[in-house]
């Protein structure tokens, strides 16, 4: 997902005080402080509407922002409706084909996948790189993410050589541009960690799990919820392979990130607490 920055601009201080909000916001969603982050940005959308009026650049930048957010905190009727005002927005302002109207093609084909609605997910996901890819061109870092989603979308409909091509695309590039060792590598690694699973290719697919795990382990630190996301697919991984006692710490583990990250009712909470009962179950019948 893609946070935008907030434009430089009319008064000062008035600018001063969105841009502060904004930077926040995005700082406590960068450490999985959701809640925190939701206050700002909403702080942040009342301060822009009432500054710029609520069909200005910089109120469709803070709406694509808490777009981003709500879809972490499994709100994806609140981002589809932060996305689509932002897109009215930027559309009337710059026209549709203009690089920030993109951003928000990305994020809206991001939020189906997230619903589990790749169908849906893949046009959007296609115009945003499309867009995208005229603008930066072809080995730009923004444009590999842009594959990446719809990588994605592609995997969940079946299709998985060609989202394996496009991860791969996308993980040389962001590897060229960032290192090795940056988080958006380690979002790349853990999705084609769960191609190779769809393919039945386990071990391979732990390799991709655990690169992954370690990148994020170091950037994000050791309770961001994103790596509960890691945790989950190498937990069931792991059951696949029937290795229990290492499947059991990891399904604790990201149930405990993700209720204290998310709290109870996220949908990755329940997720996981099903995933972990279930787990328990088949380990309960095989000791029989």
């Amino acid at each position: 997902m893609k946070r935008a920055r907030v434009k430089q601009p009319v008064t000062e201080s008035a600018t001063d005080r969105l841009s502060r909000l904004d930077r926040e916001a995005g700082a406590c969603c960068s450490r999985g402080e959701y809640a925190a982050a939701e206050a700002l940005y909403r702080e942040a959308l009342k301060a822009g509407e009432k500054t710029f009026g609520k069909q200005a650049v910089e109120v469709a930048t803070i709406l694509n922002n808490l777009g981003v957010l709500y879809k972490y905190m499994g709100k994806f009727n609140e981002a589809g409706r932060a996305y689509q005002r932002a897109l009215r927005i930027l559309d009337a302002a710059h026209g549709p084909e203009h690089l920030s109207v993109a951003t928000i093609y990305h994020n809206l084909g991001g939020l189906e996948h997230a619903r589990g609605r790749f169908q849906r997910g893949e046009p959007l996901a296609r115009k945003g790189l499309e867009i995208r890819e005229k603008w930066r061109g072809a080995d730009h870092p923004e444009v590999a993410a842009d594959r990446a989603a719809l990588a994605a979308v592609l995997e969940g409909q079946g299709q998985l050589e060609a989202a394996e091509s496009l991860y791969r695309t996308a993980l040389d590039i962001m590897q060229r541009n960032h290192g090795a060792e940056h988080v958006e590598v380690a979002v790349i690694l853990n999705n084609l960690g769960t191609l190779m699973q769809a393919r039945g290719e386990e071990f391979r697919a732990e390799d991709f799990y655990r690169r992954a795990l370690k990148i994020k382990e170091k950037v994000l630190g050791e309770d961001h919820p994103d790596i509960g996301n890691t945790l989950s697919n190498l937990a069931v991984l792991c059951k696949r392979l029937a290795r229990y006692d290492e499947a059991d710490p990891l399904y604790r583990r990201a149930l405990r990130i993700f209720e204290k990250s998310l709290g109870r009712d996220h949908p990755s909470t329940k997720t996981a607490r099903d995933n972990y009962a279930a787990f328990r179950e088949a380990r309960r019948k095989r000791r029989k």
